[in-house]
């Protein structure tokens, strides 16, 4: 029995996400589990490291899976991207502990958002839209505010009931890139669709529609007294985990 370790590329704008979902839904998790499972004659179940949601990508996921097949791993991935669309591309395999999952060994997820003041035809595939200039300091302040150990329930799509909303956030900040803005957002864990709904209120706070101060209180009390909605997803990319 091995345990490989393989990183992910893609561009999730044709997937129903990551996780593997009941039905017809294509997700990126079932695509590579059904290559898999052709390559080594055996079902195969994925681990990742984190479960973007539907048009969000991935410049490094990470995954693991075991098998009892003696190929090695860089023929497995060989055949793997042999098979795959063009839009999912894996790499670096290796041979990993038993213990190693790459959800729960994960110490650090990094995901950057690209963001467009507006619509483009070329680069909208892959960033979000604010439609409309937007003031940096506020984005920047709201961005500060956010680093530290927080409950994240008002900025999530998890069942409030759920226990658990609590994410350490290592770094967070805004920065230009030519013509994109880029945020840039590391934590040690992240809630469901949590980066899009701090991307959508940054972006109200750089349109003056929210302010610092409400923001706080959502953030402190947990409760979403603003109406937010998730950002694009096109403009979610998934870039680095760390172990």
């Amino acid at each position: 029995m091995k345990n490989i370790r393989i990183t992910v590329e893609y561009d999730g704008t044709s997937f129903a996400g990551w996780q593997r979902q009941s039905g017809t839904f294509v997700t990126v998790q079932g695509v590579i589990e059904a290559a898999l499972g052709k390559i080594l004659q055996q079902q195969v179940s994925l681990a990742a490291a984190g479960r973007t949601d539907k048009g969000v990508h991935a410049r490094a996921q990470t995954a693991n899976f075991f098998t009892e097949s003696l190929m090695e791993p860089a023929r497995i991935v060989h055949s793997l991207n042999s098979l795959l669309p063009k839009t999912i591309r894996i790499n670096d395999p290796v041979e990993v502990d038993f213990d190693f999952h790459a959800r729960h060994s994960a110490r650090e997820r990094e995901y950057r958002y690209f963001l467009l003041e507006e619509p483009s035809a070329i680069y909208g595939r892959f960033a979000g839209c604010s439609f409309g200039t937007l003031d940096v300091a506020p984005m920047q302040q709201l961005a500060s505010l956010i680093i530290g150990r927080h409950d994240f329930s008002a900025f999530s799509r998890e069942n409030r009931d759920n226990a658990g909303k609590i994410c350490t956030v290592k770094a967070c900040k805004w920065y230009s890139k030519k013509d994109v803005m880029v945020l840039r957002i590391s934590a040690d864990r992240f809630l469901r669709s949590m980066v899009r709904y701090l991307v959508d209120a940054m972006i109200r706070a750089g349109k003056g529609i929210l302010s610092p101060e409400e923001f706080s209180r959502m953030l402190e009390s947990g409760i979403m007294t603003s109406q937010l909605n998730p950002a694009l997803p096109g403009g979610l990319f998934l870039w680095k985990v760390s172990y």
